[in-house]
Formats: C-alpha cells, sequence, structure tokens
C-alpha cells in the first residue's frame, strides 16, 4: 500500500510553499474551474447572438466556447475534488479540529450558491413584472409525469440519504452503505429524468434556449440545478466508494456531514424551482 509520504511526492498540488499552516492546502484549481463555470455562460450568451435573422456573432462561437468551457470545468473539478476527496485517501478521515473548518467552508459555499441562484431568480421575477410575458411559449408537457417524478425522487433521495447519515452516527456500517448507495442511484436517476425532459421539449415540441425569455429563463435555471446535482452526484460516489474501504464511522464522518449539506441544498433548490417555475408558469397563464 503506497503511504501518504510516497503519495505527496506526485500528487498535482500546486502551490503547498508559504501557506499559512493550518490553513489547508493552498490550490488553484477552484480557479479553474470556477473560470471554465463562468465560460459556459459567455458560450450560452454568444449561442443566443449567433442565432437570429440577424446574428451578431459567428453561430459556432458559442458551441466553440461552451465545449472549450466544459472541458476547462470539467479539468478544474476534477483537480479540486482530487485534492478535496482523493489525496489523503489512504490517510483516512480529517480530524474533529479540520472538520469544523469544512463545515464552515461548506456553509460559506451555500451561501454563494444562495446568492448564485438568488440571481437567477431575480432575473425571472423580473422578466415576469416587466410586462415581456405574453405570448410567451409554455411547452405543454412543462408541468407533467416527468417533473413530478422527478421531484418524488430528489425529495427521497435526500431522505435516503438522512438515514444513511443516521445509520452511521449508531454504528451500522452495513446499512450506512445501503442507504447511500440508494441516495447516489437516485440521484443519477434524477440526472437521467432531467435530460429526457430537455429531449422531450427540443425534440418533439421545439422548445428550444432561443425560443423566449420564458426559454432562457427555464433552461438557464434548471440547466444550473443540474450541474449542481451532477456535482453532488459525483461528491456521493467518491464518498460511497470510500465508504466501501470502511472509511468512516461514528466519530469520522466530517465528508459524510458535509456532503448531505450539500445535497440537501439542491433538494430545497429544486422544490423551489419547480413551484415557481413550473407551477408558476402554467398557473399564471
Amino acid at each position: 500500500m503506497e503511504t501518504t509520504e510516497e503519495h505527496d511526492e506526485h500528487h498535482h498540488l500546486p502551490a503547498v510553499e508559504d501557506w499559512p499552516r493550518g490553513f489547508g492546502e493552498a490550490s488553484w484549481w477552484p480557479f479553474i474551474a470556477a473560470f471554465g463555470g463562468a465560460g459556459l455562460y459567455i458560450g450560452a450568451g454568444l449561442f443566443i447572438l449567433g442565432n437570429g435573422d440577424e446574428p451578431l456573432v459567428d453561430p459556432l462561437a458559442g458551441p466553440i466556447v461552451f465545449i472549450a468551457s466544459t472541458l476547462v470545468f470539467l479539468a478544474g473539478l476534477y483537480g479540486w475534488l482530487y485534492h478535496a476527496f482523493v489525496v489523503d485517501f489512504w490517510s483516512g478521515e480529517a480530524s474533529e479540529s479540520s472538520g469544523r473548518g469544512l463545515r464552515l467552508g461548506m456553509l460559506l459555499f451555500l451561501g454563494s450558491e444562495i446568492a448564485t441562484f438568488g440571481a437567477g431568480f431575480v432575473y425571472y421575477f423580473f422578466i415576469r413584472a416587466g410586462g415581456s410575458w405574453a405570448g410567451t411559449h409554455i411547452p405543454e408537457g412543462l408541468l407533467g409525469a416527468i417533473v413530478l417524478v422527478n421531484t418524488l425522487i430528489l425529495v427521497v433521495s435526500s431522505v435516503t440519504l438522512h438515514l444513511a447519515h443516521l445509520a452511521l452516527l449508531k454504528g451500522n456500517h452495513s446499512r450506512f452503505v445501503r442507504w447511500l448507495g440508494l441516495t447516489l442511484f437516485l440521484g443519477i436517476v434524477f440526472i437521467g429524468g432531467q435530460v429526457y425532459e430537455y429531449y422531450e421539449f427540443i425534440i418533439h415540441e421545439g422548445f428550444t434556449l432561443t425560443e423566449g425569455i420564458f426559454a432562457s429563463a427555464f433552461f438557464g435555471l434548471t440547466g444550473l440545478h443540474g450541474l449542481h446535482v451532477s456535482l453532488g452526484g459525483a461528491l456521493l460516489g467518491i464518498v460511497f466508494i470510500r465508504s466501501l474501504y470502511g472509511q468512516y464511522s461514528a466519530e469520522r464522518h466530517i465528508s459524510v456531514s458535509t456532503v448531505s449539506m450539500y445535497w440537501h441544498f439542491v433538494d430545497a433548490v429544486w422544490i423551489f424551482l419547480v413551484v415557481v417555475i413550473y407551477v408558476g408558469s402554467v398557473v399564471s397563464l
């Protein structure tokens, strides 16, 4: 088995020198992920500007920027998750003292996420109140079985994750692994359901990002949420693999609790999104 010292010699950690002791690892991977994430919005904007009767930019500019930004985002995300969850895999879980810092970091991160989604919802409410909503194309199957089933799946996944965490705190490791595996499975099914919903809207109903102001709000907010669920699924997958190796116990569960905080957050955002985007748009028109 590889020792931690041997592993540290060749893992790609960037700037470990001149970093205050006790403040964790210095890393530029989060900045790379943020740069790629910003490029996704730029690519979407260029795609809109490149379509229509009088395109302002080359129609290929948007897709090229979007694909390149996706690759940059995934590379940054890989590096970020690698250092946060994988590099010290065999050395065990974080101590309780460092765990408090991780929980605080997650709370601060969720605060920034609230601001991000809040900005998106403010945009949605602004265009609703601006008087330009009349004649907006709303797909017929917007409030259909897909979104209802997907909502139920995500809510149940939040419950199963809570049961997994409780089982771990009670020392029942086998039950913890089963509930955690079920949570991961439900998260994957949710993403699959959202992809299928996009397929139905785009292919069968012709409802695309350039269809109108509602379409831009719908795909922007649901796509942003889908990206967060995908990130949560990656985190759950890492935690699940670590659980199979017996990395967690009633005394060592920092990663489980922080990932649970994130998963419950995306669950709450989805419920709010369903009420505002799906139900609100159908009821008011």
